[in-house]
C-alpha cells in the first residue's frame, strides 16, 4: 500500500556530483595507464635486461612485470620466445651471489610458458624442455627439507637435493608440485594439483598426490584407456593468422550483438 505523499516526508534524490564523477573516471583512466606502462617498462627481455645478467636469454623471451624474485641468473639459462609470467620465481643456488661454477643450473628451452606465480628452484640442475606450458603456481624444486635428526628443527638441518628434468612437450597444470629427483619424460600431462616424484614415462598423464600414471599412449592401440573427449578440429591447410585474427573479430562482434 502506498504512503500518502507528506505524511513522512519525501525522499529526495541526491543529487550526482557530476565533476566528482567525471574525476574519479579520469583518475581511474590514468592508473590504468601508468600500470600498463608500467608493465611495458618493468618487463624484462634480451634488448632490455635491466639489472638482470642471465647466463643466456634467447630472442622473443619476456620475463613479465611484476617479477618473482630472481638470483644466480648467471646460472640460468632461458631459450628464445619463453613468456615467462608475472609473479614467477627463478633462483639458482641456495642464496644470492654464490659462485657455481661453469656449469648452469637452470635451463629452459625455447617456446617455454611458466604461469603466474609458478617457482622453479633450482639448487642444483633443473632442466625443462622446449615447448613446456606450465599452468599458474606450480612449483619445480630440486631441494627439499631432510628430518633425519628427530631433535633438530628440521628448517636448520642440512636439505637434500636431486636433479629434475622435464622433456620437451610437456603441459604442467595449476598448482603442481615438482619433487626432488622427479624425471619427467617428453609430452607429458601433469593434473593440476599433482605431486610428482619419480620417474614419468614418455605421452603419458599422471594425476593424485602421490601421482600416478592414469593414461598411456601405445603404439598399437593408442591412448589406454580410451581418451573420452572427441579430438580438437584441426586448421584448416592454408589459412593465415590474418584470417583467424579476422574469424576471432568476427565472433566477437557477433556475441555482443546477440547479448
Amino acid at each position: 500500500m502506498g504512503v500518502p505523499p507528506g505524511e513522512y516526508g519525501e525522499r529526495v534524490p541526491k543529487s550526482k556530483n557530476t565533476f566528482s564523477s567525471w574525476r574519479s573516471r579520469l583518475v581511474q583512466r590514468a592508473v590504468h595507464a601508468g600500470w600498463a606502462w608500467l608493465r611495458r617498462t618493468g618487463s624484462v627481455t634480451a634488448e632490455r635486461p635491466g639489472r638482470f645478467r642471465f647466463g643466456a636469454m634467447g630472442t622473443g623471451t619476456r620475463l613479465a612485470f611484476p617479477l618473482g624474485t630472481v638470483f644466480g641468473e648467471p646460472w640460468i639459462r632461458l631459450g628464445s620466445h619463453c613468456i615467462i609470467g608475472e609473479q614467477v620465481t627463478l633462483t639458482a643456488g641456495l642464496m644470492p651471489d654464490l659462485d657455481l661454477g661453469a656449469e648452469p643450473i637452470l635451463r629452459i628451452g625455447d617456446g617455454v610458458v611458466l604461469g603466474r606465480g609458478s617457482h622453479v628452484i633450482a639448487d642444483t640442475a633443473v632442466t625443462i624442455g622446449s615447448d613446456c606450458y606450465f599452468g599458474p603456481y606450480v612449483y619445480v624444486t630440486s631441494t627439499n627439507h631432510s628430518y633425519d635428526d628427530p631433535h633438530e628443527p628440521i628448517g636448520k638441518q642440512w636439505p637434500r637435493m636431486d636433479p629434475v628434468s622435464i622433456g620437451p612437450g610437456c603441459w604442467i597444470g595449476t598448482g603442481a608440485v615438482i619433487l626432488p629427483g622427479a624425471r619427467i619424460g617428453r609430452n607429458v600431462v601433469v593434473a593440476a594439483g599433482a605431486v610428482v616424484r619419480g620417474v614419468v614415462p614418455d605421452h603419458s598423464v599422471v594425476a593424485g598426490a602421490p601421482a600416478r600414471v592414469v593414461r598411456r599412449w601405445d603404439p598399437v592401440e593408442g591412448w589406454q584407456p580410451p581418451i573420452r573427449t572427441p579430438a580438437p578440429v584441426p586448421i584448416p591447410d592454408g589459412v593465415t593468422p590474418e584470417q583467424l585474427l579476422a574469424l576471432a573479430e568476427w565472433d566477437a562482434e557477433g556475441a555482443g550483438e546477440s547479448a
